[in-house]
């Protein structure tokens, strides 16, 4: 389960103008003076998080949060089934509350306001069950297509946008697995779970697993994982089974030290520079 936050942003937009302040506050909240005009909206976020991106505060509407980029040219086959992705890191664990109206108060005076923090990101346990080699596999990682790239923090919606995930996967007695959050499916309407998701036919999810040999060879395997991910559009058990790597591949030893994290294509990662946007 995610922790407890321990910072939070609010942001206090009035009536006449969609520029809000901002204030800051630990878990527990703080005394915030929301100033004059009428009724306010507010919105919170915890901002303890490292690869978050909070955009577009500025048009309440609009205000979402993403994940930095991140490269892995290796990634052919899920280039050639999603074209148009981004590649990017999972997200930090993420909340939001927003609050429509709060009526104006009096001067000197304060009124206490509780408030829920909803979660925005959602894990999925991926379990790669090998039939055959698991022995010859001294590395793994993975990544997960057809995610949503965003989600609004108004309204817990995600985007249309989807984007490919990368993560590393840890080894196990069965194979590898790896706990991998995301935001969701794209287009998901919930509304903190009010409503159901969109039936769309149209959207294909999809899994990839690249091993490295102890002889230092790689091998890529991808998987169709749509059915699954229509039953899960906010995070689950996805799995995977019958994955091989044959004796024979394992051959010739390179002496290729797999203990070193760079292996393979280069990754690279898009940091935020300058804060929020």
């Amino acid at each position: 389960l995610p922790t407890c936050p321990t910072g939070v942003t609010l942001l206090v937009y009035g009536q006449e103008s969609n520029t809000p302040s901002i204030s800051f506050m630990n878990e527990k909240g703080a005394d915030v003076n929301l100033g004059e005009g009428g009724e306010h909206s507010l919105l919170f976020y915890n901002n303890d998080t490292e690869y978050i991106v909070i955009s577009d505060l500025g048009t309440l509407p609009q205000a979402r949060a993403s994940t930095t980029g991140r490269s892995r040219s290796s990634l052919t086959k899920i280039a050639e089934l999603h074209p148009d992705e981004r590649t990017i890191n999972p997200p930090d664990v993420l909340f939001a509350s927003f609050v429509k109206d709060v009526p104006e108060i009096g001067l000197h005076q304060s009124a206490p306001l509780p408030v829920r923090m909803q979660p925005l990101v959602y894990t999925y346990i991926i379990r790669y069950e090998f039939e055959h080699g698991v022995e010859h596999v001294a590395l793994a990682r993975g990544a997960l297509a057809g995610m949503a790239e965003s989600v609004y923090l108004r309204n817990g919606v995600t985007s249309e946008q989807s984007a490919t995930l990368l993560y590393d996967c840890e080894l196990t007695e069965f194979g590898a697995m790896a706990k991998v959050r995301s935001f969701g499916v794209p287009g998901f309407p919930d509304e903190y779970y009010g409503r159901a998701p969109r039936n769309n036919q149209s959207r294909l999810y999809t899994l990839n697993l690249e091993v490295r040999l102890s002889n230092g060879k790689t091998k890529e395997f991808t998987f169709d994982i749509t059915p699954q991910l229509e039953k899960q559009p906010r995070g689950g058990i996805i799995t995977v089974t019958g994955v091989r790597v044959e004796d024979n591949e394992n051959l010739s030893d390179s002496g290729f030290d797999v203990t070193v994290d760079d292996w393979g294509e280069h990754e690279d990662i898009d940091l935020p520079i300058g804060g929020q946007q």
